[in-house]
């Protein structure tokens, strides 16, 4: 049994989402708000980095559709939908909170899960594991001006891409998966997250950080990274029979506007626009 979809909308029994960055440049704020509209869960679980502190100290960016998400999330929270919290390092300024609620919303420092099939599963951000893999994927393996340049070409593409009508596409993503050390990097840090699972005595780990969403087995664990809303626009999610699968949501809500241009009232299944392995 799969996720139920109504017209125009999903319903699971778990999402996952991290790395959205509001208050950065790079937030993709408008693909996020559609799917906050466009799905009802059980529980919603926020692995870190929801707000770019980092960003907002360098500079002042706040637009409408970025506190509309946090709108979004309080009213799921304000209807019954559980949701945890787990800061990351670009708002670490909330562990100050660890323990707490923000109104309807839990502030914790890593939890569990436990899938409709029984998996317990590990739930953190994932900027712990920076010392354990003794590297940090963007300082060490691309650079941050040489990052920032990527985002910079990043955000010109999609600039063109949108003018000619053509769908989302990550530049950063690609040149992430085609450079041999971020590649190594990438490794680095599914092994310690899976590590970390084992050594627990848990049958996998979700997290975020690295900007990279997947979905592999690895010796009988599961290690699942979301993604983010800066590059990938994806988001994990539990089905109610414990499956678990990836949404490249970008790819989703083109494919919603090209249907509503041609006046065609079925939309499409969004787990059918699972992300490429």
């Amino acid at each position: 049994m799969n996720a139920a979809v109504a017209p125009g909308r999903l319903t699971v029994r778990t999402v996952w989402l991290s790395d959205v960055h509001l208050g950065s440049k790079d937030c993709r704020a408008h693909y996020l708000l559609d799917f906050l509209q466009r799905v009802d869960c059980d529980t919603l679980y926020l692995l870190g980095d929801i707000v770019d502190f980092w960003a907002l100290r360098r500079q002042l960016i706040w637009p409408a559709a970025h506190y509309e998400v946090l709108r979004a999330i309080m009213r799921k929270a304000q209807s019954g939908t559980r949701v945890v919290y787990v800061p990351g390092n670009h708002d670490e300024v909330m562990r100050e909170f660890v323990g707490q609620h923000f109104g309807p919303v839990q502030i914790l420092q890593e939890t569990s899960h436990v899938t409709a099939d029984g998996r317990h599963l590990l739930l953190f951000h994932g900027d712990a594991l920076d010392a354990h893999v003794q590297l940090d994927f963007i300082s060490r393996h691309i650079g941050d001006a040489a990052y920032d340049f990527l985002m910079w070409v990043h955000r010109w593409v999609e600039r063109t891409r949108r003018a000619l009508g053509l769908p989302y596409w990550s530049l950063s993503s690609y040149v992430k998966t085609r450079v041999k050390n971020a590649r190594n990097a990438i490794a680095a840090f599914e092994h310690a997250a899976l590590q970390e699972a084992k050594r627990r005595g848990l049958d996998g780990v979700v997290c975020g950080h690295i900007h990279h969403p997947e979905i592999v087995m690895r010796d009988g664990l599961l290690y699942c990274n979301d993604g983010d809303w800066v590059e990938s626009c994806t988001a994990l999610i539990e089905n109610p029979n414990g499956g678990l699968e990836l949404l490249h949501w970008s790819d989703y809500y083109h494919s919603v506007k090209q249907l509503r241009a041609s006046n065609d009232n079925v939309l499409p299944l969004p787990l059918a626009l699972r992300l490429a392995q």
